[in-house]
């Protein structure tokens, strides 16, 4: 039972909710626009999680082998690390993310053969952005890269990519709405390196608020969040977002008292609380899509 366990942990399943709601997303909006199939949402879906899977295990991989966590990260300090405190082995881990990456291509292939060969563009970019996040040989969250391509992955990409399949055409107004959650997403991870600075610049690595300085990566993580709301309330007023996309002003309680928290001090589960944001934001976003459908 411990062996599923320690895999099932190091998965971190939690996080696969930012996957879904990207490509629920991108499907719902294909469903508003006439074509939806819940065979190919639930294809594209799985293969995400395997890459997100697969991300998940690498990147964990090569931030131990780096010595970039150790057990005074404070990432460790609050949710279970089962390659840092030994409960599997290193080269088991890597094995595993590669059979993940194995998996969501076969799937991606097909998709690709039956749907069109455009998103072969997608699944490419995506995987190299996951192969080289933390390993060489660009190693580029490590160079203060990792909240653009986590933006872009589970914002522009994975929505577009999602409508792609249903609709085999891209989508302008796709592009527009997965702007603010691809946003939201990203500052999970400058949440974390907010908290991390003093460890991480310690460690050698360079990472956004390392370079700009942990009060103005402070400060763009308050903008950020305000402008994923404004951006949303404008595409709701002026479109290509409905009326009742409004709806997601219901995690703003949410979101303030984060703010507040941030502002007063940085919690040690700074990163989990905005991707607490983020889920209950994306949820709304989406049954507001699901709702414009219907209705």
């Amino acid at each position: 039972m411990d062996f599923y366990r320690n895999w099932f942990l190091a998965s971190r399943p939690w996080s696969f909710s930012m996957t879904t709601i990207s490509v629920s997303v991108g499907g719902a909006l294909a469903a508003i626009d006439g074509n939806f199939s819940w065979g190919l949402y639930m294809l594209t879906l799985i293969s995400g999680i395997f890459l997100h899977a697969a991300t998940n295990l690498i990147n964990d991989y090569f931030d131990v082998k780096s010595g970039v966590d150790t057990r005074e990260v404070s990432t460790a300090q609050y949710r279970p690390h089962p390659l840092l405190e030994g409960k599997l082995a290193p080269k088991s881990v890597l094995r595993t993310a590669y059979l993940l990456y194995g998996a969501a291509t076969v799937i991606g292939l097909w998709l690709c053969a039956t749907r069109g060969w455009s998103l072969l563009w997608i699944g490419l970019i995506g995987t190299f952005a996951s192969l080289t996040y933390t390993g060489p040989p660009l190693k580029y969250k490590y160079s203060a890269l990792g909240e653009i391509s986590v933006f872009l992955m589970w914002g522009p990409l994975m929505v577009i990519g999602s409508y792609f399949v249903q609709r085999q055409v891209f989508s302008t107004s796709a592009f527009w709405i997965s702007l603010p959650f691809g946003v939201l997403v990203a500052l999970v991870l400058l949440a974390n390196n907010i908290r991390d600075a003093a460890h991480d610049q310690r460690k050698g690595i360079l990472t956004l608020p390392i370079a700009i300085g942990q009060r103005n990566g402070l400060r763009l993580y308050i903008a950020l969040v305000v402008l994923a709301y404004l951006d949303t309330i404008g595409m709701s007023i002026v479109g290509p977002l409905p009326l009742c996309s409004l709806i997601v002003l219901l995690s703003l309680p949410l979101a303030l008292r984060l703010l507040r928290q941030m502002m007063r001090r940085v919690p040690i589960d700074a990163d989990a609380q905005t991707a607490q944001l983020d889920t209950v934001f994306g949820i709304l976003l989406v049954v507001s899509l699901v709702l414009e459908g219907l209705f």
